[in-house]
């Protein structure tokens, strides 16, 4: 029987140990998706960068020919949607599971950011689509749900802000207040994802409602602030390594007295960190999987170059030199153990949901995006000075997993969960320390024989 064609792009060990998680219909999909970025996708690269123009005012107005074309041959497939499970939004998901997808996303993430979004399954839209599904209102899954699924708007969600530490939520500053039958929202917020693209329509604001609340996690609410909305001031896209990600951007952003209707707000007031926490969980498990295959394709290309005749150096081929086998063999050792630990990250999930996946989620977090930028790193090296510049996908892939070490919070942030969850064991582990010496005690008087530890 011939390998399932997942097995080409990531590893035979690791789909021998989940197939039989997947349903028909799942393994189906992932075959679909499998052809469609070696045909489709893939093979689009290079054109997709090439309709944007190099005018800083034009480039910010475009609507991408090619991946527009991807999307319309993606929904005929079948190929829609995929990040939002069925078993989590009945009415609005498909029938895949958290592992299901979690292999998918890795195949995505080996097509760049283009991948996801010809399958309507780019960030910020697909948590903010989670948002709307579990939390919106009826009218608001209308409104704005519906277009997002159809891909026919696109979203931002504005939370983190300039001036202020916004690792910690607690320190927002954005002002959201009620004013009879409308809310007023005030704030300067900054690398809001897609805020420049021009079919951004709404963006989900979270800001203060109840600064003098006691409980620091009920003073928040999310609010939903319609793009065009008067007062909303994209004041300039952000850089990464100067990339500015045109055309959507991460942008900074100025709320001046931005008035929206009263039923725009999401879920209730002070339930905004209720919001963001059912929000994050699995999107970071899709990062994390797009990032390992970022740093696949990366190991690719470094194989690619280390073993072409052409770039032979003092009569030997690149890998004949120094640490090359070594950092290839090591590469290969961490994709492999990240992508392992992501997958047992979506099997709790859907087991247990993200709230029963919280260690996991967290430990995937940090590792997963340092290993891949570490693994780009030196298919980069392996480049020279080509795997610096725009000529390689390389240095704009570093740059995208680079800023994942701080999007979904800072490395220190998940680390000290991670860190404090483990130290709760210590008086389990004291416990059985004792018992343990107990035992040991009967067994050396038992014989007789005095302990020399």
């Amino acid at each position: 029987m011939a390998p399932h064609p997942v097995v080409e792009l990531t590893s035979e060990a690791s789909w021998n140990l989940i197939e039989d998680k997947f349903s028909p219909y799942g393994k189906e999909t992932l075959a679909k998706l499998v052809a469609f970025l070696q045909d489709e996708i893939v093979p689009s690269v290079k054109l997709a960068h090439a309709q944007i123009p190099k005018d800083p005012v034009e480039r910010w107005k475009t609507v991408i020919p090619v991946i527009e074309e991807l999307k319309v041959k993606a929904q005929k497939l079948g190929l829609w949607n995929l990040f939002l499970s069925k078993a989590h939004y009945p009415e609005h998901g498909v029938p895949l599971t958290n592992i299901e997808y979690a292999v998918m996303a890795e195949i995505l993430g080996r097509g760049g950011h283009m991948a996801s979004e010809a399958v309507n399954c780019s960030a910020p839209d697909t948590g903010n689509m989670e948002v709307l599904a579990r939390y919106g209102s009826p009218e608001q899954q209308k409104k704005w749900l519906i277009p997002l699924l159809n891909g026919e708007i696109r979203s931002s969600f504005s939370m983190t802000e300039r001036f202020v530490s916004s690792s910690d939520a607690r320190n927002i500053r954005t002002s959201i207040k009620r004013e009879g039958d409308e809310i007023v929202v005030n704030g300067h917020k900054w690398w809001i994802s897609n805020a420049g693209d021009p079919r951004t329509k709404l963006h989900l604001v979270m800001g203060k409602s109840d600064p003098n609340n006691s409980d620091g996690y009920r003073q928040q609410s999310v609010v939903i602030v319609p793009a065009d909305a008067p007062g909303v001031k994209v004041i300039r896209a952000m850089e990464v390594f100067g990339y500015d990600d045109a055309p959507e951007g991460h942008c900074e952003v100025i709320y001046d007295n931005v008035r929206v209707p009263l039923s725009n707000l999401v879920l209730g007031w002070g339930r905004g960190f209720e919001i963001i926490q059912g929000r994050l969980g699995p999107g970071r498990i899709h990062h994390c999987m797009r990032s390992i295959g970022a740093a696949s394709a990366a190991l690719d290309l470094m194989i690619s170059r280390v073993t072409n005749p052409t770039r032979k150096t003092f009569g030997k081929y690149l890998y004949e030199h120094g640490t090359v086998i070594a950092d290839i063999a090591k590469s290969r050792a961490e994709i492999e153990s990240s992508r392992l630990l992501v997958l047992s990250a979506a099997l709790q999930i859907d087991k247990y949901k993200a709230k029963g996946a919280l260690k996991e989620i967290g430990i995937a977090k940090f590792v997963v995006p340092a290993m891949a930028c570490g693994v780009v790193d030196r298919a980069m090296q392996a480049f020279g000075a080509e795997g610096l510049s725009q000529d390689q996908e390389l240095a704009s892939m570093f740059a995208g997993l680079r800023t994942l070490r701080l999007a979904d919070g800072p490395d220190a942030v998940h680390i000290q969960q991670v860190g404090q969850r483990e130290l709760k064991r210590a008086t389990g582990l004291a416990k059985r320390a004792a018992e343990l010496e107990k035992k040991e005690a009967v067994v050396m008087q038992k014989a007789s024989i005095k302990a020399h530890l």
